[in-house]
């Protein structure tokens, strides 16, 4: 084993850099401005309950016809996706030439306390989805998936194939009981109706402190610890609060929907198994017959690959794509790769199928 070399000296000068970073970091704190987010400007296009359905304005008209739906979680604000100028997969899609959709769930309160997952995939999304194509005089959307709102994305294609011309999933659980899914071993013993009972709504903060415990010191400790190496840069500390922001600014999740999400998905795991009912609905992956693109982060620890990667034996397409990112489940949204590879595979595979 190495001794450690750090000499008197050594420590003088390591805590004279500290105490100058820091007071430059107290200086460049009173220059930071109010950090914005939801860069793209849209328009609003349907509006249900706490549903908005939004429309993204490119700089010039889309070249693809089918327009492009992106369906998000309910545990999370959808504008990580038009996170800012330099990180958004929205404002790449539209200059492409994608004609850009987003369903925003709003925040549930107790006047939500019974939705379930037959309002939001048999109700919400398949209105935003008829909403969309008689907009654009089309039979067919283009759907992109995100975490769990893929999952939703798939138990629709999977009741609706009729509706969805080509399907995008990102991050998206398939198989819920990899022997790494974290979130899936702490849920399979969880007594969700007493949980739900008790609690009505899920309050965010409390799935907040779940997902942060994931890996606690990494998202609790060295995060902040970091951030004093970046208290001097004005545009990395305002990218730092941005990220903050989307992080604790979370929904409430609807008692009835969470659930059945965590008694049909977690635990029973009949995405895969089979036997899934979305109210009178019933799913079946191999019903997927349209084109399918699957995209995953490689070090993602709320959906590990082997989680998402096993579509490809469900679904009932001969075109599937599988495309796996070097990065984490968040840094797929926001990370310079990420800006590099996914908008631009996104787009490619839906251009080669809209011809």
């Amino acid at each position: 084993m190495n001794p450690i070399n750090i000499t008197p000296q050594k420590a003088l000068d390591d805590a004279i850099k500290l105490q100058q970073k820091i007071a430059n970091g107290m200086k460049t704190l009173r220059e930071v401005d109010d950090v914005h987010f939801g860069v793209t400007d849209k328009e609003e296009i349907y509006r249900e309950d706490k549903l908005v359905l939004y429309r993204f304005k490119g700089e010039g008209k889309p070249t693809i016809k089918t327009p492009l739906l992106i369906v998000y979680a309910l545990v999370n604000r959808p504008y990580m996706v038009d996170l800012q100028e330099d990180r958004s997969i929205v404002k790449q899609l539209l200059a492409s030439g994608q004609d850009v959709y987003l369903i925003d769930w709003g925040y549930p309160d107790l006047s939500d306390r019974f939705t379930n997952l037959d309002d939001y995939i048999n109700g919400y999304i398949r209105r935003c989805v008829d909403a969309v194509a008689k907009r654009c005089g089309v039979a067919k959307i283009n759907m992109l998936g995100i975490c769990q709102g893929g999952a939703f994305s798939l138990c629709f294609a999977s009741i609706y194939p009729e509706k969805v011309r080509n399907l995008v999933t990102m991050v998206t659980p398939v198989d819920f009981h990899t022997p790494e899914n974290m979130l899936s071993h702490w849920t399979r013993g969880l007594d969700v109706d007493l949980f739900v009972d008790a609690l009505g709504n899920v309050p965010a903060e409390l799935m907040n402190f779940c997902y942060l415990t994931l890996k606690p010191v990494r998202l609790n400790q060295q995060k902040y610890i970091g951030l004093i190496d970046i208290l001097d840069n004005k545009t990395e500390v305002e990218n730092f609060l941005r990220m903050e922001k989307w992080i604790f600014d979370s929904p409430d999740q609807a008692g009835e929907a969470f659930r059945e999400f965590i008694k049909e998905f977690y635990q029973g795991n009949k995405l895969v198994k089979g036997g899934l009912m979305i109210g009178d609905k019933s799913v079946a992956l191999k019903n997927i017959t349209m084109p399918v693109l699957n995209i995953f982060a490689e070090q993602d620890h709320l959906v590990p690959p082997s989680a998402s990667r096993v579509l490809k034996d469900h679904v009932g397409s001969s075109d599937y794509t599988q495309l796996a990112f070097k990065g984490g489940h968040i840094g797929i949204y926001v990370s310079g790769r990420a800006q590099r590879e996914v908008p631009p595979a996104i787009h490619a595979w839906l251009a080669e199928r809209s011809r």
